[in-house]
């Protein structure tokens, strides 16, 4: 038990330690300055829109805007924070000074990581706290389907934080990763659209097209599926206390569990060969 707790102790003072040095970046606090003066000013836009018109278009365009602001800001920081946490001290050297403690590479590596989700969950918070008391004003109904958007789209960053923070293992500044990150996001995104690619691939008989269709299909296989965590259009179109329909919230959850363990044992092969 007393080893346990050593080996996790290590970790926990990492983490608290990345959290504090994050949250105070600047670019941090300018991401989230711009995502929550998007989500407060959406119902100003919706002033400009016709008061007499009986439809709810009002209240779709807030919610329209504010989640695509969680969405777009939310996903920019999650990258920023998982691309420089572990290049900027090898930047400045402080890597030098914890490895040489007696602190191993998968305890740092998890510190570091873990202080990176800290700081990810709490700007998501602060995002949807805001979305959340901007609905529940306007209608008078808790918006209990916000909540379970803002749990799924926490995995949804969760995927793309950990193979961010695979890539900034193998970096020596946040640039690569920075890319690699948004690369995982929009193909993340845009996997649903490789099953096309394999349809429309075997249609021909070709051996091109073969090829082109294989792989698809094999990227369709390996690559996460980040539209599965989506649940939009429920918000913008449903009641704010309907539950979500299509989707499985523990399998889900599972899903994107899996793929961090994935991307995690990636950043520490990658960073077990590190000559640092």
């Amino acid at each position: 038990m007393n080893g346990i707790v050593s080996f996790f102790s290590g970790p926990a003072y990492i983490a608290l330690y990345t959290y504090r040095e994050g949250i105070r970046k600047k670019v941090l606090i300018g991401f989230l300055v711009l995502s929550l003066l998007v989500i407060f000013g959406s119902s100003f836009i919706s002033s400009f829109l016709d008061p007499s018109s009986e439809t709810d278009i009002d209240l779709k365009l807030i919610k329209d805007i504010c989640v695509t602001a969680i969405s777009i800001f939310g996903v920019l920081i999650t990258i920023y924070i998982s691309a420089s946490v572990v290049p900027g001290e090898v930047e400045s050297k402080v890597i030098y000074t914890i490895l040489s403690k007696p602190v191993r590479r998968i305890q740092y590596l998890l510190g570091k990581f873990l202080g990176a989700q800290m700081i990810i969950i709490v700007n998501l918070l602060l995002m949807g706290v805001l979305f959340f008391m901007a609905l529940y004003l306007r209608q008078g109904v808790m918006p209990t389907l916000l909540l379970w958007s803002l749990l799924l789209t926490y995995f949804e960053f969760l995927i793309v934080s950990a193979f961010t923070f695979a890539f900034s293992c193998a970096a020596t500044s946040p640039l690569v990763p920075t890319i690699g990150g948004l690369f995982i996001y929009i193909t993340g995104n845009l996997t649903e659209y490789l099953k096309d690619v394999e349809h429309r691939a075997g249609q021909t008989g070709q051996a091109l097209d073969k090829i082109i269709g294989d792989i698809a299909s094999a990227l369709h296989a390996i690559l996460p599926n980040l539209q599965n965590f989506s649940i939009k259009m429920q918000i913008i179109n449903g009641q704010p206390n309907d539950p979500p329909t299509d989707v499985l919230i523990p399998n889900l959850i599972l899903y994107g569990l899996v793929y961090c363990l994935a991307g995690f044992a990636c950043a520490y092969l990658v960073f077990w060969r590190k000559e640092v």
